[in-house]
């Protein structure tokens, strides 16, 4: 898993896929009140809710590009949807290597069945519990913290078009995330993690 991120193989596109689920369209309750001279701008803190959405984010590794997909549920048929639509947007000659989490949708028969009909798709799972590994956890944050948690969206339509206007955007200037830690030591960090759980129920 780690050693995609640092050595990913010839000929093969690697992207960190999740998915973002139940985002909300919250809209104010009341209209934030702008700036005014001696005055800092004013908003309230509750929320009208105006329906969800679920984001399919594919984050190539190499690049910071992303492949993305809104759907308003969140099952393996949404999840096969967006498959098919990395598979039209990855180049043909390429192989595609997918570090995924162990979510159910990722492992149904139907699943299965399409990626044993597309030899060109590889499915790496994070560990349980392990969702820090997967790249596109950090690049969601961005997205919440720039687009979801400032905004305020008067139903999904207006929701979705703000995150597909703002992935448009990221994609005009993708940047990758640079790892600081060696192979060696984000191993090491997850064999400790992995010695703490074993042993929680001592």
């Amino acid at each position: 898993m780690v050693g995609l991120y640092f050595n990913p193989p010839e000929g093969a596109v690697v992207l960190s896929v999740d998915e973002k689920s139940q985002i909300q369209a919250l809209d104010r309750s009341q209209p934030v009140l702008p700036i005014m001279p001696g005055m800092p701008e004013r908003r309230t803190h509750d929320y009208v809710r105006n329906g969800l959405t679920t984001l399919f984010a594919a984050f190539d590794v190499a690049t910071g590009e992303v492949i993305s997909s809104l759907h308003r549920r969140h099952r393996a048929a949404e999840f096969k949807k967006f498959l098919i639509k990395i598979d039209k947007e990855v180049p043909a000659h390429l192989q595609i290597h997918l570090i995924c989490d162990n979510y159910g949708t990722h492992k149904t028969p139907a699943i299965r069945t399409w990626l044993t009909k597309h030899p060109r798709f590889h499915m790496h799972f994070t560990p349980t519990g392990s969702s820090w590994i997967n790249q596109v956890e950090r690049w969601f944050g961005f997205l919440a913290d720039q687009k979801i948690r400032r905004g305020a969206h008067k139903n999904v339509q207006a929701l979705e078009a703000d995150i597909r206007a703002w992935v448009k955007n990221w994609n005009t200037d993708p940047k990758p995330f640079i790892w600081t830690k060696t192979a060696e030591e984000i191993l090491e960090s997850l064999a400790q993690f992995c010695r703490r759980i074993s042993g929680a129920g001592h």
